[in-house]
């Protein structure tokens, strides 16, 4: 018998058959759905991480908090007391023995050239401080 005719001892030879063979598609499913099911426990292994939230509110000024800015002429300003660009470095390393050591906010100026944080972040890096952060302005 060939795919898509009657039998032979039917009264029409040549007609074609009018039904569909479900068991191939039957098949065809049931492989997928095994597929499905070996593999969905494999993708669900994942690294537990705890993210960090972010919020756009301003943060409260600890007293353990240096507050080293830097304008658009590429003044610092430590603590809001301007320093010169060679003391800088002097100042955060006296900072850096302190116990516990204290976070380094850097406020840059829009206007501010990179150079200028650039120089500033190396200077801290170099006295030693290990909590360094940015501070910007949330959108209004």
């Amino acid at each position: 018998m060939s795919f898509g005719m009657q039998d032979a001892g039917s009264e029409s030879d040549n007609e074609v058959m009018n039904e569909i063979n479900m068991t191939p598609l039957v098949d065809v499913m049931l492989v997928l759905l095994i597929i499905f099911i070996i593999t969905v426990p494999v993708m669900k292994h994942a690294v537990n991480v705890e993210l960090p939230t972010a919020t756009s509110q301003p943060q409260q000024t600890k007293p353990e908090t240096l507050q080293l800015s830097v304008d658009a002429q590429g003044t610092y300003f430590l603590n809001q007391i301007p320093v010169a660009g060679d003391a800088l470095g002097a100042a955060l390393q006296a900072e850096a023995a302190k116990e516990p050591q204290p976070e380094l906010h850097i406020r840059g100026d829009k206007a501010a050239r990179y150079e200028h944080v650039a120089q500033a972040m190396a200077a801290a890096q170099t006295a030693g401080l290990r909590k360094i952060g940015f501070i910007t302005e949330p959108k209004p």
